[in-house]
């Protein structure tokens, strides 16, 4: 994702800043109440420092000529979040400044510095044409931030600078609040693993776990790979995920694609990681086929244990969903830093998710987010390894090469305009389809190993 611009905004001291002992604690806006499905909390940002007048009649410039306008929240108490991101009205408007934040730890009672946001994610979207978009309002968002477990926050918002005698400063979003999003609790590990189970022990009477109407509706798109109402999707050797796929497909896998079908790797399930099937909107949107995999990092930050990242997960899809406006988690798969592979979207682990990853590239696509941010670290070799096995499964049941190149039709972007054919790597990073840094340049560098790595896997010569 490209990174802010340089503006005037000034360097954080290192220093903690004294705070009061109690902190102002506002009322708030579209708050659901704290449960072990999660809430968030949403707070109007307000002019600060000399910003705070106005000049009238012109919307988001300050009565100080040249001053970039500043926008934010004083440091106040909040009930608990792990997950901070500022979002806008207009989703076609981009915010054009600085977005920091620094929130207070509930495990050590410390503020932390000031951290920056991610300020362009609106790459990461729905095409600018997809029924996604005219189901809700979708707003204009940051990247989102992974803070662990908070108490209380403080936001500043800084548009860039004008350059001098040239041009005004640039104006913010309106309706800009900053959304804390708490991920609720771990969904207890009970009930099918993927396997058979019941009371006799002989894979007979198997036991299904009650379920809601949306956990089953999801669930069963896994079906045959895994039982309704399993956590994961075990994994499988070469020979037998093309005997699965075979099986899945009632036999019409072309044969020139089972051949080169990866190994598949072990794939924690919606339910194992704990969405809520009630935040998404009902039902599934498919393309006709996968024809590449985008590469993503989720800008997300890197602070976060391998034991969190389901929490950071659940985090991130409500926040696509409630607070982004989308119809469910944007990417079709997730991989944390230990390795560990996550379905996203809902509609199947095997199938052809229409997602919400790379705005103009997402018909007859997939997208894998990195959760982290690897702009200038290097994601680790597990990461590596699970992208390719990931690919190497899902590419293969397309009859892929990921060593390939392919052609897809722009949807529209700020690369390529509605329409056009572009040639595109089958293993593409986010910023081969549109203007941005994503998936970070240590990521990016990757994809050429990744490539080759996943081909070998499906035992292409």
């Amino acid at each position: 994702m490209r990174g802010f611009l340089a503006s005037s905004i000034g360097v954080a001291t290192a220093a903690v800043l004294a705070l009061p002992l109690a902190l102002p604690t506002p009322a708030l806006a579209e708050t659901a109440p704290v449960t072990p499905a999660g809430s968030t909390q949403s707070l109007p940002l307000v002019p600060l420092g000399p910003s705070a007048t106005r000049t009238p009649g012109v919307p988001g410039m300050s009565a100080s000529a040249g001053r970039a306008e500043t926008q934010g929240l004083t440091a106040r108490e909040v009930k608990t979040f792990s997950m901070v991101g500022v979002v806008w009205d207009d989703a076609t408007t981009e915010l054009h400044g600085r977005v920091q934040v620094r929130t207070r730890s509930t495990r050590t009672a410390t503020w932390t510095d000031w951290q920056d946001v991610e300020t362009h994610n609106g790459e990461h979207a729905a095409d600018p044409d997809a029924a996604e978009r005219g189901s809700r309002q979708i707003r204009g968002a940051t990247a989102p931030l992974w803070v662990g477990e908070s108490d209380a926050v403080e936001v500043r918002v800084q548009a860039e600078s004008g350059a001098p005698a040239t041009r005004a400063p640039s104006r913010l979003p309106t309706g800009m609040r900053i959304e804390l999003v708490d991920p609720g609790a771990d969904t207890p590990t009970t009930g099918s693993d993927g396997k058979n189970t019941g009371s006799d022990g002989d894979g007979k009477g198997e036991v299904v776990p009650a379920m809601s109407m949306g956990t089953a509706e999801s669930s069963a798109a896994n079906v045959p790979h895994a039982s309704l109402g399993a956590n994961e999707i075990t994994a499988l050797d070469k020979a037998d995920s093309t005997a699965d796929a075979v099986f899945a497909s009632d036999g019409e896998l072309t044969a020139a694609a089972a051949p080169y079908i990866g190994p598949r790797p072990r794939i924690v399930t919606r339910k194992g990681w704990g969405a809520d099937e009630g935040l998404r909107e009902p039902g599934f949107v498919y393309t006709s086929t996968v024809k590449a995999a985008f590469v993503h990092h989720s800008a997300s930050g890197n602070n976060y244990a391998c034991k969190d990242a389901p929490a950071v997960l659940r985090s991130l899809y409500r926040y696509h969903v409630v607070s982004n406006g989308w119809r469910d988690l944007g990417y079709n798969f997730a991989v944390d830093k230990c390795g560990t592979v996550y379905e996203g979207r809902a509609g199947g682990v095997a199938k052809a998710v229409l997602g919400a990853h790379t705005m103009g590239f997402n018909t007859n696509s997939m997208g894998v987010a990195v959760l982290g941010t690897f702009t200038s670290t290097a994601p680790p070799a597990a990461v590596v390894d699970s992208v390719a096995r990931l690919t190497a499964w899902k590419l293969g049941l397309f009859g892929r090469d990921p060593r390939a190149k392919t052609t897809l039709t722009s949807g529209g972007g700020n690369l390529y305009p509605k329409g056009r054919n572009v040639s595109m790597n089958v293993i593409a990073g986010h910023r081969d389809g549109f203007a941005t840094q994503c998936p970070g340049t240590k990521l990016y560098g990757k994809l050429p190993t990744t490539r080759t790595a996943s081909a070998k896997l499906q035992g292409r010569p």
